[in-house]
């Protein structure tokens, strides 16, 4: 079986090709590169190295988080057009699963940890238990065994229990450097830490996994397939942290009582929720522009491009499970362009698009934005008075920029002074 696999959930983005139990090509990286500058440039050089045609292959691997959330949703974006475009199936697998099998035969306690910040690591413990191949009385075969699945924890808590299980300890991923002097002061039982060659995200140990997935048919669709966060984003933390007061650490508002809130929020009718956009909101967010701009409304292909890139900031209001508002900005050298706004008929006179757009400054100011700048409808008296409220001051006309109907684009810029 002929798998390709992708995994841009950390620091490392990796690509790679295996055909059955061979390794054909693996490409990887770790610099000062972004995971949507790099991650299609090395895939098209490994099948321009390799003369692979992706319509040969069988299934696209990925891993499925948790992770970095930009990386994660630029894997998954690339992923699911792939898998749709070419009509393949997708073996989603837990990123930290992936990175335990780096060490496979290790009996060990392996106990992969990535930085999630804030004194926090996804992590998950793993051992390998040795079994007899079947006629071979010599040659063994390990099985993977998941002592407790992927989680996010505090580096005090997996302290607490890899100390109660006992045994010695293995140790890889991001985490270890950021964390290593309280692992070091903390653990009591015996630990060791993987080589650079074991110690990162790798497509090849998501690959051999994968395979193992395959033959127990455990497949999805790219519909289907679905990123695996374990917690909630920065910016649903920090909304969550404005709208109660309360941090979203352990010792407050935990992982389990912010998801209730948010399906509390989903399901009350009228209440309007703002939130990072997502890849599965992208084909309703573009049917809401289709209907609002009609011919001058992005593609989803357009949308899922500018989603996934790091200079960009996509958000969404939700109602009752439905999206109603979108809205875009990309950072430009320190310009924010905002590239889109659109507001559904029945969530208009809300203040729908004045929370979203609020929501959508201050966040610009994290990647770096100081001065924001849009166009509108010189006709458009309502988003115009949107912008004006919000601090834009008109600084010029386009005319005859817009057709279908023909108007003129009055250019509007907020500045920091």
């Amino acid at each position: 079986m002929k798998i390709l696999g992708i995994d841009t959930s950390g620091l490392v983005g990796t690509v790679a090709i295996s055909d059955g139990d061979l390794l054909t090509a693996q490409f990887s990286i770790q610099y000062k590169t972004t995971h949507s500058e790099i991650l299609m440039p090395m895939l098209e050089d490994i099948a321009k190295k390799i003369n692979l045609d992706l319509k040969s292959i069988d299934a696209i691997a990925i891993a499925k988080g948790p992770g970095s959330f930009t990386g994660l949703r630029i894997g998954s974006a690339t992923v699911k057009g792939l898998a749709l475009a070419l009509n393949k199936p997708v073996i989603a697998i837990p990123t930290v699963d992936a990175l335990a099998y780096n060490l496979y035969g290790n009996e060990k306690i392996i106990c992969p940890m990535m930085d999630a910040r804030r004194s926090q690591v996804y992590t998950g413990i793993y051992t390998f238990v040795p079994t007899t191949t079947e006629g071979k009385m010599k040659e063994r075969h390990f099985d993977m065994q998941i002592i407790k699945e992927q989680f996010a924890a505090s580096v005090d808590d997996v302290i607490k229990e890899l100390n109660a299980i006992g045994k010695p300890v293995v140790l890889l991923g991001d985490g270890i450097p950021v964390y290593h002097d309280k692992l070091e002061a903390g653990l009591t039982v015996p630990y060791s830490v993987a080589p650079l060659h074991q110690n990162r995200q790798s497509a090849a140990a998501l690959l051999a996994l994968a395979n193992e997935y395959a033959a127990e048919g455990r497949f999805v669709s790219g519909d289907e397939f679905a990123p695996e966060y374990l917690r909630l984003s920065q910016a649903e933390r920090e909304a969550l942290e404005k709208e109660t007061g309360e941090t979203s650490g352990d010792s407050k508002l935990t992982r389990k009582q912010a998801a209730a809130k948010r399906m509390e929020e989903r399901n009350t009718p009228g209440k309007v929720r703002i939130r990072q956009m997502s890849v599965e909101d992208v084909e309703d967010a573009w049917k809401l522009e289709s209907v609002n701009l009609g011919k001058e409304a992005w593609t989803q292909k357009q949308l899922l491009e500018a989603m996934t890139r790091d200079d960009t900031i996509y958000l969404v209001a939700e109602m009752a499970g439905r999206i109603v508002g979108l809205c875009g900005v990309r950072n430009i050298s320190g310009e924010g362009d905002i590239t889109n706004v659109s507001v559904s008929g029945d969530a208009r006179r809300m203040g729908t698009a004045y929370k979203m757009m609020r929501q959508l400054l201050e966040r610009g100011v994290g990647i770096g934005i100081k001065d924001y700048t849009l166009e509108v409808r010189a006709s458009n008296a309502p988003a115009i008075g949107l912008y004006e409220k919000l601090g834009f001051k008109s600084e010029g006309v386009r005319p005859g920029f817009y057709d279908e109907p023909k108007d003129d684009a009055v250019i509007y810029w907020k500045r920091e002074n």
